[in-house]
């Protein structure tokens, strides 16, 4: 079986690399990739029976790169590694996805690559969600049900959140999705990144550039990702909002 590594380290390719390359019957398609959206490439490409897949990379990260696999009508079979990470772990474990924590041991990838299954959008989706109060991190991603099945949208690329009757309109550096959670239990998980500026709207601390008042009186706030847009500040958050900007 060929075997297509994934990971943003060069050294943890070239080791895992050297591990598969000792088991019989698995022969490693080099030199592997260093991002998701090589990854996504070269699987075009070389059509690797399995795909070890590094769950934190920069850009495109494992979660998404399987979610991209899942619209595919023949995608490989995927293994995630991932590192001391007890979130991911309890996450991985809890869904029956086949995964390998770093370091990796011999045993357990020959046991993980013999076990190996497709990616499965409905797994992937309960990867992202929160954890039923048990004091766990809070999700890296969010899941949205689209055209397109299940998207994956890193937590670090939401720009705000904003409430309309059923629905919440997730707006990202690359568009806007609707959510079906209420917009108080997104604040309540996600209270530390992101900032109430009206009763319908939380925003992403990271993101705040300014707050400036209109010559009629109101309160605009400047994000960065909204190419020059602003988003209307209630009365009633201004105070809270100047406090957190001064503690930014």
């Amino acid at each position: 079986m060929n075997v297509l590594i994934v990971d943003d380290e060069p050294m943890a390719r070239e080791k895992l690399s050297r591990m598969v390359s000792d088991l019989e019957g698995y022969s490693v398609l080099e030199p592997g990739a260093g991002s998701g959206d090589e990854a996504l490439t070269l699987i075009d490409s070389l059509k690797p029976d399995v795909v070890l897949l590094d769950v934190r990379m920069p850009g495109l990260d494992g979660l998404q790169v399987a979610a991209k696999l899942c619209e595919r009508d023949t995608p490989p079979a995927v293994v995630f590694c991932t590192g001391q990470d007890e979130f991911a772990v309890n996450a991985f474990e809890s869904n029956a996805v086949r995964f390998l924590m770093k370091p990796v041991s011999s045993d357990k990838l020959s046991d993980a690559l013999r076990r190996a299954e497709r990616p499965n959008r409905a797994t992937l989706a309960a990867l992202t969600r929160p954890a039923a109060n048990n004091g766990s991190t809070p999700r890296t991603h969010i899941s949205a049900r689209t055209r397109k099945g299940i998207e994956l949208i890193p937590l670090d690329q939401v720009i705000y959140f904003i409430a309309d009757h059923k629905y919440v309109t997730l707006r990202h550096e690359h568009g806007e999705v609707l959510l079906d959670e209420p917009l108080k239990a997104l604040e309540t998980e996600f209270g530390d990144r992101f900032v109430r500026i009206h009763r319908n709207a939380l925003v992403a601390r990271a993101r705040i550039e300014r707050l400036q008042r209109t010559p009629l009186g109101h309160f605009q706030l400047y994000l960065t990702g909204l190419n020059g847009d602003a988003l209307i500040v209630s009365r009633r958050h201004v105070a809270g909002v100047r406090k957190m900007m001064q503690q930014l």
